[in-house]
């Protein structure tokens, strides 16, 4: 496993900005290779501004987006049309403006849907249908029945979270693909979210945090600590671990371990 890559913007602007822009180039070189790709998604305000500035970026049509698979690294259990659904804000600020597959789109199950069990109110059995989708879609060259993830995007919590994975939670114990969490510490009470080991499965991780409420647990995650009280500690892509951050969530970190993006 390499060492993390941390690369450091001016603000948060400029790193949604500067994330995008990668993105695109991320995919594209993908493509490339094999004419198709493999991203999940994530939410949060940082992850969406993201998405916003990918969806407003030029080059976002050197990508053939009807070849990418979009996948969701967690989701609130809400129903479909709640505004706070990751899936329906990703929607709304770059995929209703792309030609995408829609048989390549795989939203996370929602409250009162038929995933979710007889009653469309278990979040555990939302969780299984997820799996069981990932595992329609595995690689063979994977380790896990889930599809062959080329970049998988996290926001940081304050807290270190990533994805629905909260210090301490049991769903850090979990080694299916996919938790139902039943006690968020942040509202919705639950969740449906990767495990770690899905998340580990990805080629690239990007984790992205901006503000200095996210500084402590930047530096805790980069320091050393451990996963289940920083769960981004735990989180590393097979290929590259990447941190995109801007001045405010690096401050404290060693002045040798971060390096300005390039302009």
């Amino acid at each position: 496993m390499s060492p993390p890559v941390v690369t450091v913007w001016h603000n948060e602007q400029d790193l949604a900005a500067g994330v995008a822009a990668r993105l695109v180039t991320r995919l594209v070189t993908t493509q490339a290779d094999r004419a198709h790709a493999c991203l999940v998604l994530t939410g949060g305000g940082l992850g969406i501004a993201t998405l916003a500035a990918l969806g407003a970026s030029a080059s976002r049509d050197s990508v053939d987006w009807a070849a990418v698979d979009l996948w969701w690294g967690d989701e609130r259990f809400v129903p479909a049309e709640d505004p706070d659904r990751n899936d329906v804000q990703a929607r709304r600020v770059l995929l209703d403006r792309l030609p995408v597959d829609p048989a390549r789109v795989h939203p996370m199950p929602a409250l009162g849907s038929a995933r979710a069990g007889p009653s469309g109110h278990d979040v555990h059995a939302a969780a299984a249908s997820y799996a069981d989708e990932l595992a329609r879609h595995a690689a063979v060259e994977s380790h896990l029945p889930m599809p062959h993830i080329d970049v998988l995007l996290l926001g940081v919590g304050s807290d270190g979270h990533v994805a629905s994975l909260f210090p301490h939670s049991p769903a850090l114990y979990e080694t299916r693909t996919v938790a139902g969490v039943d006690g968020s510490p942040k509202p919705p009470r639950q969740r449906i979210t990767l495990t770690l080991p899905a998340l580990q499965a990805a080629d690239e991780v990007w984790l992205i945090a901006a503000g200095e409420a996210k500084a402590p647990a930047v530096r805790l995650a980069l320091g050393g600590a451990g996963p289940m009280a920083v769960p981004a500690a735990g989180v590393h892509g097979r290929l590259a671990t990447r941190w995109m951050l801007d001045r405010a969530a690096a401050a404290e970190l060693p002045a040798d371990l971060a390096r300005p993006a390039s302009p």
